[in-house]
């Protein structure tokens, strides 16, 4: 028998490590408090890009709408796997901080919501892009309003040509 090879009973190896360096403390599965995830988004959301909308009357955007933003997505080289499209109508109670953290957000752009709707500590005007927090919001109008307003698309396009280098 080598000293390599010595087993001994449970009840040893406990007594002589009594006084351990290390204290694992479990909780008990009941008293653990389980953290889920209350924010409802469209789309992967694989890039960081989330797209943050205000209706009321759909769970994300109106037919029309989600077929004019994949054409301005497309345009960017995304697609849905890459963006996140957030409604604040159905996410009640959601600010920049929630948003951030969960999704992940690397490029927020408000269609139709300010940065006070999701009490940003800031407010800049409409196709200014602004840093904040190693994050880059831009704000718009709704889209609704910018698919038959050719000049409002030409800003958009601007600001989202310098955003993604495209």
């Amino acid at each position: 028998m080598s000293l390599n090879n010595i087993q001994l009973p449970a009840a040893t190896v406990a007594a002589l490590y009594k006084n351990s360096l290390v204290e694992l403390k479990t909780v008990p599965v009941s008293e653990m408090k389980t953290v889920t995830s209350s924010i409802n988004i469209l789309g992967k959301n694989a890039k960081g890009v989330v797209i943050i909308v205000s209706n009321a009357g759909t769970a994300y955007l109106p037919d029309d709408e989600l077929n004019f933003l994949l054409g301005i997505l497309n345009a960017c080289r995304l697609n849905m796997d890459d963006v996140g499209i957030f409604n604040l109508q159905k996410n009640e109670g959601a600010d920049y901080k929630t948003i951030s953290s969960a999704l992940h957000a690397e490029k927020i752009f408000l269609f139709g919501a300010g940065a006070e709707d999701i009490k940003l500590p800031l407010s800049f005007p409409p196709y200014q892009i602004q840093q904040y927090n190693n994050q880059v919001y831009l704000t718009a109008p709704a889209l609704r309003a910018l698919q038959n307003d050719k000049a409002e698309k030409t800003k958009l396009w601007n600001c989202l040509r310098q955003i993604f280098a495209v």
